[in-house]
């Protein structure tokens, strides 16, 4: 039998029903791998201390949302009367959801092992931190990028395989350069590997003023000005990112508040992103309105709101049908609603 690559073609990928991206820190950091990485003493360890508690508790971080859970950090650098020394100038309280280990385990040893056991007995998991690369690597590595891409990729796996993120930090080379980012220790496979990669930079050395140069495959490029205040906590003082998509909830909204005197809607995506665009009072791209209702259809059937994308002489369009509470029989269930998924790709193909 003839080997072939498992193909899809375009056509039947615009029209799968996508599943959104999962983030433990809202556009900044998603499940997979990132590379925090810093000067020695520039206060990475304490950025990731506070991530690790912070996320445990569900709070805040830089006013961007997280997806509270249990958060492991394994502070292969650190003693445990040095976490706790840190833990009591950071919070009055830190959750018992936050996790520490202070001893070692490298990889292609007990580490990988270590990991998913840890997922398995903490199913809420969302973050892992690694303090540092170095810890974790065997003496006998190389400095090629094949080891380098190849050791990462490792973790690379693992944090998708049990959908967490692993936040691993990393030393900068001492050496300046106009790219924060060329100064990562190692060779571009470490960059390559991870999905994101965080440079903290202080403007002077022990100012206490940093900035964290933020880039990646799932967020925008970012530049976040930071200062350390007197609990060794990492401020904002200013951010160059602007969320230019809305979120999926204000999508839901929108189309909530639209289709709320209409029974069914059919247009194109133009049509409907220019209608939704007067409603809200902004630009909505019809490119965005399409992919964020893919991404977003499960909360549309919550409001009883069903979406079938087709293609018809030419045309794409988006037709929206609504199955009111009054119209839900006595067994839970919407009549007349669809039953199969509305965006059926054969379906699509055929017509």
């Amino acid at each position: 039998m003839k080997k072939r690559f498992n193909t899809i073609d375009g056509q039947t990928l615009m029209t799968m029903p996508l599943q959104p991206l999962e983030f433990v820190i809202e556009n900044l950091l998603s499940n997979g791998l990132h590379i925090l990485a810093g000067s020695p003493k520039v206060g990475k360890s304490w950025l990731a201390l506070w991530l690790a508690v912070t996320v445990s508790k569900g709070e805040d971080i830089w006013g961007n949302k997280v997806k509270q859970g249990d958060t492991l950090y394994l502070c292969f650098e650190d003693s445990q009367i040095r976490i706790q020394n840190r833990l009591f100038e950071i919070t009055d309280e830190a959750s018992a959801a936050v996790n520490f280990c202070t001893e070692q385990a490298t990889l292609g040893g007990e580490l990988e092992e270590r990991i998913r056991t840890f997922v398995e007995e903490h199913p809420n998991c969302v973050l892992i931190i690694i303090d540092t690369l170095q810890m974790i690597r065997g003496s006998a590595t190389d400095n090629s990028y094949a080891s380098d891409y190849s050791d990462l990729s490792v973790l690379k796996n693992i944090a998708d395989e049990l959908g967490i993120a692993i936040l691993l930090i990393h030393h900068l080379r001492k050496e300046n350069d106009n790219d924060p980012f060329n100064r990562i220790s190692g060779t571009t496979g470490i960059q390559g590997a991870a999905d994101s990669n965080f440079i903290l930079s202080e403007d002077v050395r022990g100012s206490g003023q940093a900035k964290l140069y933020c880039v990646g495959r799932d967020i925008e490029y970012r530049e976040v000005s930071l200062k350390r205040n007197e609990e060794n906590i990492w401020e904002v003082v200013s951010d160059s990112f602007q969320n230019k998509e809305l979120l999926l909830h204000d999508i839901v909204l929108l189309i909530s508040d639209f289709m709320t005197d209409k029974d069914c809607y059919t247009g194109t995506p133009t049509e409907l992103s220019t209608l939704l665009s007067v409603q809200s009072g902004d630009q909505i791209s019809s490119r965005l309105l399409s992919k964020h209702i893919r991404l977003n259809l499960e909360e549309l059937r919550k409001r009883f709101i069903y979406a079938d994308f087709k293609k018809s002489n030419g045309k794409r369009t988006i037709s929206l049908s609504v199955f009111r509470d009054d119209s839900v029989d006595n067994q839970g269930t919407s009549v007349g609603a669809p039953t199969n998924d509305p965006v059926d790709p054969v379906k699509v193909i055929a017509d």
